[in-house]
């Protein structure tokens, strides 16, 4: 049998024929028949056009295109035309999402895509009842909707039949591509579609729906795993400019964005409520304390309003988004669970609070207007802070130019490595102690290259060995194997919360902070947008119940990390600083705060000529606008001018209050011209939050955590520009 990028004989033994010369000739008549008379589409999106020869011909591929370019259709009708010529039967298609309300927003639309040729998609994640599950097993369906962690469920699971319900499978379409690329998640997809492919037998077409990214080539090689190189592929970006490589640049997009400086969340609320009445507005917020925060102010200014954010039951959050669908003056506050493709109808208008961190995740959100034949794209941004306002500011440059972030893979992944062994151990039974790098197509760094992880493992009992064979062992058993090694299949770690109850009401979840902290008077929670008071704690289950209260409440949640802002970003800043304006349109609020900002603070933190170190009495910092991770790395190389008791931040670092330009000179050649870097200090207590920690040795596990703090680039490129000496 043919594999993906090889000519496939149909069913009746004849030849393939020749692809016509109009690729939507190719499409199966049944399909292009709904396509012209369901759809009621005159023509096909010039993305859907070229991605049906590729698609159709078994090549791997990356469809980019803005938010609602018509991805999910570029991979579809192709593949459903192939199921039929190809008479594929059983689950041969996999379609991979990153958020579960994705996957129920889609599920619909592609089971109705389905239904034009007899076939059917199902849906299979965590919130799936036992009953869909088992009929899913017994009589699968042609595409199954899912996520990386429920796929590996399937494979461990001693419920499923893997290789009949997976042994089928074709290709596999992995949507928002990149935001499983920039993660953990990422290598955790790669490594359960190489177990994939060895259950089938075969390898498996990949398709990767994607917004505007730096360096689409490179996800493309990313996505194809073990069979970079060995299979073909092709980026399809015919509606872009042609993206360049690591940041990559685009035309700019076209679109109406206003920046505006409102000083406090509070002023932002009264802002909304008093423009663009009778609009359907979408507030993205850069937290779920702030999207609680302006939800409540808005409800207390009567605007009609619901919330979405990871926090909130999966009911609160479903109840809102078809609230807001059906509705037309109103505001949906959000985090970045908006951000991807779920669609809440047609949008007036995007504000945006503060600022993002990535021009990818602002173009994701600018996209989601401008929709409707004859609307605009559009985004208003509200700094609530003077940094804020720097940031935002900063952004827009970068948006303005075209500049995209590169997709990059954390680093040195070696506790997914840990995971995967055990995972895969699990799934097989017993594993050839000398033939597991096998069972990932010598992917790395799944390959022989784990053979430290492995040791480990086997060593403190997470495997045992018998024979040639290695089994799990003892210590797997207690740190993972509850309800059947569920921990397992998640490749990240989230702080505890607590699950807030009003009757049997699930609102959602709570950090315990906020039940243990000293307060004065009654304890209160914000959550949903509404005030809530705490009745009753039931620690050992983690439960809260509330009443509904008439006001106050806090909202709190602790971050598993903490993310800095890149050097580019940072960069960008510092232009901005020196006079640069990003080309949209600015409000008399925010033209004076960038000129208070230049005015004041300015002269005393960049030069054009180079960098700054500045002496205010005991406090000596080196101005490098350089980025959280740079910032990181210069502070380890420099450990005989630097400050040892400092968190680095995004735009300088601490140094010691003895420092004179000699021994900064002196500290800078010793670093070799940028050549003789080193990795920053790791606080061994952050391990905690590095999921499956537990399953490596203590020095692996900060030698991870500090490979992803590093950033050398940004680094060398601090220290290679001239530093000037200003004392005040």
């Amino acid at each position: 049998m043919a594999g993906p990028g090889t000519s496939e004989e149909p069913a009746d033994g004849g030849p393939t024929p020749t692809a016509p010369s109009d690729p939507v000739d190719r499409l199966d008549p049944v399909v292009l028949h709904h396509v012209v008379n369901t759809l009621g589409w005159p023509d096909l999106r010039p993305l859907q056009r070229a991605a049906i020869h590729p698609l159709m011909d078994g090549e791997d591929a990356v469809l980019l295109a803005p938010t609602a370019g018509g991805k999910t259709e570029a991979a579809c009708l192709p593949l459903l035309s192939a199921m039929s010529e190809r008479r594929w039967t059983g689950t041969s298609v996999l379609y991979l999402c990153p958020l579960k309300a994705l996957l129920n927003n889609l599920v619909t639309r592609v089971d109705s895509y389905a239904g034009w040729l007899g076939r059917r998609a199902e849906l299979w994640h965590g919130d799936t009842k036992e009953s869909r599950r088992r009929r899913i097993r017994t009589d699968p369906p042609d595409i199954l909707l899912t996520t990386p962690e429920s796929l590996e469920a399937m494979l461990i699971g001693v419920k499923t039949d893997h290789a009949q319900l997976l042994g089928g499978v074709r290709a596999v379409v992995v949507d928002e591509v990149h935001a499983f690329a920039g993660d953990d998640r990422g290598w955790h997809l790669l490594a359960v579609l190489e177990r994939l492919e060895r259950v089938t037998g075969r390898p498996i077409q990949r398709i990767g729906l994607s917004a505007t990214v730096g360096n689409p080539e490179r996800l493309l090689t990313w996505l194809q795993g073990a069979g970079a190189g060995k299979r073909p592929g092709r980026v399809i970006a015919p509606d872009l400019t042609g993206p360049a490589g690591a940041g990559g640049t685009t035309a700019p997009p076209p679109g109406e964005v206003e920046l505006d400086h409102v000083g406090s969340l509070g002023n932002a609320a009264k802002l909304i409520a008093a423009l663009h009445r009778g609009e359907k507005r979408l507030v993205f917020c850069e937290s779920r304390r702030q999207v609680e925060e302006l939800g409540a102010a808005l409800r207390a200014r009567e605007v009609t309003v619901f919330l979405s954010h990871a926090s909130l039951s999966a009911e609160e959050r479903a109840r809102s988004e078809q609230a807001f669908a059906e509705a037309r003056d109103c505001v949906i506050v959000s985090t970045s669970t908006l951000e991807l493709g779920i669609d809440v109808g047609d949008l007036d208008r995007v504000i945006q609070i503060d600022s993002p961190r990535t021009v990818a995740s602002f173009l994701q959100r600018v996209g989601r207007t401008g929709r409707r034949p004859g609307s605009t794209r559009n985004c208003l941004l509200l700094a609530t802070t003077k940094d804020t306002l720097l940031q935002a500011a900063a952004l827009l440059l970068l948006w303005g130019r075209g500049w995209v972030e590169a997709v990059t893979p954390p680093p040195e992944p070696r506790h997914l490595v840990a995971q995967q062994l055990l995972a895969a151990t699990l799934q097989e039974h017993r594993v050839g102690d000398q033939l597991w790098p096998g069972l990932w197509n010598g992917l790395a760094p799944f390959d022989r290259s784990a053979a430290p992880v492995l040791r480990h493992l086997r060593s403190e009992g997470f495997l045992d060995e018998d024979g040639g064979m290695l089994f799990i062992g003892p210590e797997a058993e207690r740190r993972f194997g509850r309800r059947h090694f569920i921990e397992l299949t998640a490749s990240f770690t989230a702080p505890p919360q607590f699950t807030v109850l009003s009757g049997r009401k699930e609102i959602g979840q709570t950090d315990p902070s906020v039940l243990t902290e000293e307060r004065p008077g009654p304890r209160r929670l914000l959550l949903g947008g509404r005030s809530w008071q705490v009745t009753f704690v039931d620690w050992g289950r983690k439960r809260v119940f509330v009443e509904p209260a008439d006001g106050g409440g806090v909202a709190k949640w602790t971050s598993g990390s903490v993310a800095g802002l890149s050097h580019t970003l940072a960069r960008a800043m510092r232009e901005v600083l020196l006079g640069a304006d990003p080309p949209v349109s600015l409000t008399g609020r925010a033209r004076a705060g960038l000129e208070r900002w230049r005015d004041e603070d300015a002269p005393e933190t960049v030069h054009p000529g180079g960098t700054l170190v500045t002496r205010h009495g005991t406090d000596v910092r080196w101005w490098t606008w350089a980025g959280h991770r740079a910032n990181a790395t210069l502070a380890a190389t420099l450990p005989s001018v630097s400050d040892p008791v400092q968190r680095p931040t995004d735009c300088w670092v601490r140094l010691r209050e003895d420092v004179t330009p000699e021994l900064w000179r002196a500290a800078r050649e010793g670093t070799e011209g940028g050549n003789a870097l080193v990795l920053p200090d790791v606080d061994p207590r952050a391990v905690r939050g590095l999921k499956f920690s537990a399953a490596l040795p203590q020095r692996l596990a900060v030698a991870t955590l500090a490979a992803r703090l590093a950033d050398f680039e940004g680094a060398r490129a601090a220290l290679a520009e001239p530093v000037r000496f200003e004392s005040r």
